[in-house]
C-alpha cells in the first residue's frame, strides 16, 4: 500500500484508538477528565477529520499528513505541559489547580456556587500504570505519532504526491 494511503489509515486508526481509550477511562472506569485532559483530545479529533479528508482526496495526502504533523506537535506540547503540571514542575491553569476563584467571589451566593463546583484538578494524578500517568502515556502516544507522521510525510513526498 502506498504511503499516501497507509499513513492516513494508521493516523485514523491510532487516533480513534486513543480517543476510544480516553472515553473508556471516562465512561467505563469513571475517571473525570480535567480541563487539560479534554484539551489534549482535540488534536486526535482533528487528526481523525484530516485522515478522513486524506482518503476523500488522496492527491492531497501530503497536505493532510502535514496538518497531522502540526496537530501532533501541538498535542505533544500540551501533553508535556500537563505532565509538568501534574509533577508540579510548572504552574497549571488556575481553573483546575488553584482556588483563586474563591478570592474573587463577591457575594455569599457566588462563594457557595464556587464551593459546590469542584472541577477535576489538573495537578493531581488520577490513574497511572508503571508510574506513568494518563497524561504521560498521552505524551508518549503524541510523540510517537509525531515521529510517525513526520516520517510518513517524508514517504508521501518521495512518492511525489501533492
Amino acid at each position: 500500500m502506498p504511503a499516501s494511503r497507509s499513513v492516513p489509515a494508521l493516523i485514523l486508526a491510532a487516533s480513534i484508538a486513543l480517543i476510544g481509550g480516553a472515553l473508556y477511562f471516562q465512561y467505563i472506569i469513571g475517571l473525570k477528565p480535567c480541563e487539560l485532559c479534554l484539551a489534549e483530545r482535540w488534536p486526535y479529533y482533528l487528526a481523525i477529520a484530516a485522515a478522513i479528508l486524506a482518503f476523500a482526496s488522496p492527491n492531497a495526502a501530503s497536505w493532510f499528513t502535514g496538518l497531522c504533523v502540526l496537530l501532533f506537535l501541538g498535542g505533544t506540547g500540551l501533553a508535556a505541559y500537563h505532565v509538568g503540571v501534574e509533577q508540579h514542575w510548572i504552574a497549571g491553569p488556575t481553573a483546575c489547580t488553584g482556588s483563586s476563584a474563591i478570592a474573587a467571589a463577591k457575594t455569599p451566593d457566588e462563594l457557595r456556587a464556587i464551593l459546590e463546583y469542584s472541577p477535576t484538578r489538573c495537578d493531581e494524578v488520577q490513574w497511572s500504570l508503571f508510574g506513568i500517568s494518563l497524561a504521560g502515556w498521552n505524551l508518549l502516544a503524541s510523540l510517537g505519532l509525531l515521529v510517525f507522521t513526520s516520517l510518513g510525510l517524508r514517504g508521501i513526498v518521495k512518492e511525489g504526491k501533492p
